[in-house]
């Protein structure tokens, strides 16, 4: 089989590996992919990501299966596109993909359907956004309604932050397009988990839970990021919970988009918040979260190429997962600065080191080659994962690949899965 694999982050490394494990031994192709990705898939460069050049990246490579890996695409009709053209795709229309490309139509599917009962409100005006969130009250929850690269939400006590990250969007246009349009929420206290599951617009099948990090420091203080660090599996969210979820949640999900005419066929991502009231959403993604999937995908037992290739060809009905028992904690390597202006072409060392530790892996997301040296090129530089028999000893692992990296500025967070693990510990 033949795998084209589209985007070049670090989900798309842990993907890009997970395919070239695959039993089918998948021919898997990458673009624009990265040079980590490089070691498992071939590489095809290009400049962008709109439909019409993964339509004609397609055409050259002529693979068995699409896997789109990134948002923008999806929502751009990268789907749409490759499907017109006959490719077998893991990945939704952009009518579907709107579930993540609008949080004001994601919670409107949500109403219609009864799902996770959420106060909220959309708005262009920033008078009438400040209002509804007086309204509601502290902890403010607002999010620019399109894609903004997982730095488009703030969640904060302080009214006048509130303010400045309405006016941001709404009047400043921090995030163009995506933001002249703000959603303000109800704050959803509980533990956070991420629950993704394979669908064919039909079916469905979960992945074991997982559980991210979205503050850049530890203490889950500053700003959002896309993201620092996840692990699975998660100890408050065990199987009674995930199977709660499924059935609340992503079951009711995919049967109203299905009615609606946009089935979805792909990872369908739920971030989740545990509350006293059930499990209630915080936020749907079109495709595998990242770092989650750098947490899963070393978990994953059962062949990626052939459970996507099921989705696209609408034949998911009867698969079962497989993982393996052990823990993964994953650990993002960030350049200094980040999610902020932050300084690239930083040479990196000790990526070799960290990969030869025993049940660890590097992930490559913002890497780059510079006469024949990897260098920075992003903000999230490297994920680095590790399997142990718990939770600690993953997260030593972790930390000790983590270890072995060094460039100039480099940050990350000390605390990855620390709580997770003295939970488990204490439940021994």
């Amino acid at each position: 089989m033949k795998v084209l694999l589209v985007g070049s982050g670090g989900r798309e490394s842990a993907l890009a590996w997970a395919l070239a494990e695959s039993s089918s031994a998948p021919d898997v192709v990458a673009a624009p992919g990265n040079p980590g990705i490089a070691e498992v898939a071939a590489i095809e460069p290009v400049s962008d990501l709109d439909p019409s050049t993964v339509l004609a990246v397609a055409g050259r490579v002529r693979p068995d299966l699409v896997v789109v890996g990134p948002e923008a695409p999806l929502v751009a009709g990268a789907g749409d596109a490759l499907r017109e053209e006959g490719f077998a795709v893991f990945g939704p229309d952009a009518g579907a993909a709107r579930i993540e490309g609008s949080k004001s139509y994601a919670r409107e599917l949500m109403d219609a359907a009864g799902i996770s009962p959420t106060r909220w409100g959309s708005f262009t005006s920033f008078d009438h956004a400040v209002a509804f969130a007086d309204e509601l009250g502290p902890p403010y929850v607002v999010k620019a309604d399109g894609l903004a690269a997982g730095k488009g939400v703030v969640v904060t006590s302080d009214r006048a932050e509130a303010r400045d990250a309405i006016a941001s969007a709404v009047l400043e246009r921090r995030f163009g397009a995506a933001g002249q349009r703000v959603v303000i929420e109800e704050f959803l206290n509980g533990e956070e988990v991420s629950l993704i599951a394979f669908s064919d617009g039909v079916h469905l099948v979960a992945c074991e839970p997982a559980q991210d990090f979205k503050r850049v420091e530890d203490g889950d203080r500053g700003p959002n990021t896309g993201g620092m660090g996840s692990y699975s599996p998660v100890p408050v969210c065990p199987p009674g919970e995930a199977d709660r979820i499924v059935e609340e949640v992503l079951r009711p999900t995919i049967e109203a988009m299905g009615r609606g005419g946009t089935p979805f066929a792909g990872a369908l991502y739920a971030g989740l918040a545990l509350t006293d009231r059930g499990p209630r959403v915080i936020e749907f993604n079109a495709r595998f979260g990242d770092p989650e999937t750098q947490a899963l995908m070393p978990r994953l037992r059962s062949d990626l190429a052939e459970v996507c290739l099921a989705c696209a060809r609408g034949d998911l009905a009867g698969t079962k997962l497989d993982w393996r028992p052990e823990s993964c904690v994953t650990v993002v390597v960030a350049s200094g600065g980040y999610p902020g202006p932050h300084d690239v072409g930083l040479p990196i060392e000790g990526i070799e080191e960290a990969a030869s530790l025993a049940d660890v892996r590097v992930f490559h997301s913002g890497v780059a080659l510079e006469n024949g040296r990897m260098v920075t090129s992003g903000g999230r530089v490297l994920s680095i994962s590790a399997l142990g028999p718990s939770l600690a000893a993953a997260r030593a692992a972790a930390y000790r690949g983590v270890s072995k990296i060094s460039f100039p500025n480099m940050r990350f967070r000390t605390d990855i899965a620390a709580r997770a693990a003295s939970i488990e510990g204490s439940s021994e």
